[in-house]
């Protein structure tokens, strides 16, 4: 699924390509994509003859001001926009189509199915996921302890807690379990167990490998493709993430890949320690003084 640093640059992308664009007309091949207004047909009139403004980015949701309208587009598992010019070949999974009136159009392609789009009128509520969304990764909101803050009474594992849109987001697995490696944190640990120390240092980690990731055009681990259809180039710097049975680069020791909130997860033991006499044990063998079992 993209996470943030995908839908950012897919963003961007878009930003260049589209803004100024005039919409001459829509063409809906999978209604099912379309989730407001229920009707496709009005959908696809209610854009025609838009400009688009602006396009901006909150968690994993795409927001094209096209006024006096919001559309608002969530390219879940596989949702991929490109920019083409009118005649080229329609490729297959291609859902949306919106042409404009110099001859180019974006196209909405999406094997899984699981993409959706809603306009939203002027004074129409934004959609439920949108407005449960916490705070960006890079927003004020989370100062030296914001983190420690939202996670400090969840029992849950970090893991979970972090994958919770409602506490941060635009974060998914891969860049979860990477945040977690940088900042030494074992994503089974219960989130109140991480001192505010911990949770800066992981607050750290997670602005640190998410800029690094955006600066690299995404992590193009399945199918992600940016809006001129090329590839993320941060799969090549994970750490843990799809590295299982790898030595860690930084320790030697093998990642191992657990099953932790669901989710397939990337750990090295020795990096992440899973308790505090893990820990102790850790600090120890970086001493010569015991082996890591």
């Amino acid at each position: 699924m993209p996470e943030l640093p995908e839908v950012e640059n897919v963003r961007r992308n878009l930003e260049s390509m589209v803004v100024g664009r005039t919409i001459a007309s829509v063409d809906v091949r999978l209604p099912r994509i379309i989730r407001t207004p229920d009707d496709t047909v009005r959908f696809a009139a209610e854009l025609a003859g838009c400009t688009i403004q602006s396009v901006s980015r909150r968690g994993k949701y795409l927001l094209f001001s096209v006024p006096p309208y919001t559309l608002v587009s969530h390219l879940r598992m596989e949702g991929q926009y490109l920019w083409v010019a009118a005649d080229e070949p329609v490729a297959p999974h291609t859902h949306v189509i919106f042409h404009f009136d110099d001859h180019t159009e974006l196209r909405y392609r999406d094997v899984r199915q699981f993409g959706t789009m809603d306009l939203i009128e002027p004074g129409q509520p934004l959609p439920k996921g949108l407005l449960a969304l916490g705070p960006e990764p890079f927003s004020e909101d989370l100062d030296h302890d914001g983190l420690y803050r939202r996670v400090h009474r969840r029992t849950a594992s970090i893991k979970a807690v972090l994958l919770d849109q409602a506490v941060l987001a635009g974060l998914g697995n891969i860049y979860v379990d990477e945040a977690l490696f940088r900042a030494g944190i074992h994503p089974a640990r219960p989130a109140h167990q991480l001192t505010r120390a911990e949770a800066q240092t992981l607050v750290k980690a997670i602005r640190e490998v998410l800029t690094e990731a955006i600066e690299a055009g995404g992590s193009s681990i399945r199918t992600y493709v940016d809006g001129y259809g090329r590839h993320g180039g941060f799969q090549i710097r994970l750490n843990v993430y799809g590295r299982q049975g790898q030595p860690c680069q930084t320790c030697g020791s093998e990642i191992v890949k657990l099953r932790i909130a669901g989710r397939g997860t990337h750990v090295c033991p020795l990096c992440q320690p899973k308790s505090r006499r893990h820990e102790a044990v850790r600090e120890r063998a970086g001493k010569g003084e015991v082996s890591v079992p």
